[in-house]
């Protein structure tokens, strides 16, 4: 029984994004294993995706290559083994050319280049909710008591804030879009629906960094960033599909087109609120380093 004719589109996003959001916050809750098969899942079913999406445009890039190196960032991320990322880089690259002159495929350079940007792009990016949900630095919910690391608290604030950015885009979008931000590479996006998500979006990092103790200037500045790269993110993969000639990147999610299709704003906001809240928030030590360095070059001046 195919289960899109039960429902209308609308309904079926619904059902679709509740029954993963359940999911999510279950593994995100959990942390550990069930996190790490979660983000494994998602690397795998993505870099699939991807390398179907590039093959439409004529590219051959290895999947049996990227998947491999996906399951290594994975597997050493969640261990904690950050020594030998540079590891599975260096001979993942090595891979994809000795493969490329082993099956002698044109066009020769794009495939090695689309095998290393599948690994990474598919790969090392999702990585980086394993390492934000494994900051540790003692919080607590504030009036629910309930004590969490602060990576949890920092992984709820950043999938809320993007859930926001989507939401409040498609609202705004609807209600007062007229301003196209990005034509080419994806018509229906407006400025007026990327301002209204950003509002939102931002508004309920205050919100929950309010909730999960941290300063609100540090809460604000969290959530530009995360809703900028949110986009940014969304837009980029419009661009791989765009360029390729496609409209969803599969249809392994009812309602929704593929995991790309919904993973797409958290493969580069995600490692951006992971370098921001360990070295502005976690630890101060960077900001501390930059006002010291301030003051030398101020003195050094003369002023």
């Amino acid at each position: 029984m195919d289960i899109s004719k039960l429902f209308n589109n609308n309904t079926l996003r619904l059902i679709t994004g509740v029954l993963i959001g359940i999911l999510v916050l279950g593994c995100v809750i959990a942390g550990g294993i069930p996190l790490m098969l979660l983000v494994m899942y998602v690397a795998y079913i993505g870099s699939k995706e991807y390398v179907s999406i590039l093959e439409k445009k004529g590219f051959r890039p290895f999947l049996h290559l990227i998947i491999v190196a996906d399951v290594c960032f994975v597997a050493l991320t969640a261990l904690k083994r950050f020594d030998l990322v540079p590891v599975v880089l260096t001979f993942g690259t090595i891979g994809a050319f000795t493969l490329v002159l082993c099956k002698g495929r044109q066009p020769y350079i794009a495939n090695v280049a689309t095998t290393v940007l599948g690994f990474i792009y598919g790969g090392w990016l999702p990585c980086f909710v394993i390492l934000l949900r494994q900051l540790n630095m003692d919080a607590s919910l504030g009036f629910f008591s309930i004590k969490m690391n602060s990576g949890l608290g920092f992984l709820v604030l950043l999938f809320f804030t993007i859930l926001m950015t989507d939401v409040g885009g498609y609202v705004f979008g609807s209600k007062f879009g007229k301003t196209p931000l990005a034509p080419v590479v994806s018509p229906k996006k407006t400025v007026e629906g990327a301002v209204g998500g950003s509002l939102l979006a931002i508004t309920t990092a205050l919100i929950i960094g309010f909730i999960i103790h941290i300063e609100w200037y540090q809460a604000l500045i969290a959530g530009i960033l995360i809703t900028a790269f949110a986009q940014i993110g969304d837009l980029a993969e419009s661009l791989i599909k765009r360029d390729a000639g496609v409209k969803d990147s599969g249809n392994s999610l009812p309602g929704h087109g593929g995991f790309l299709d919904r993973a797409d704003s958290y493969l580069f906001s995600t490692p951006v609120a992971y370098f921001y809240f360990n070295y502005f928030v976690a630890s101060n030590q960077l900001t501390l380093d930059f006002i010291s360095f301030a003051r030398k070059a101020i003195h050094a001046v003369g002023l």
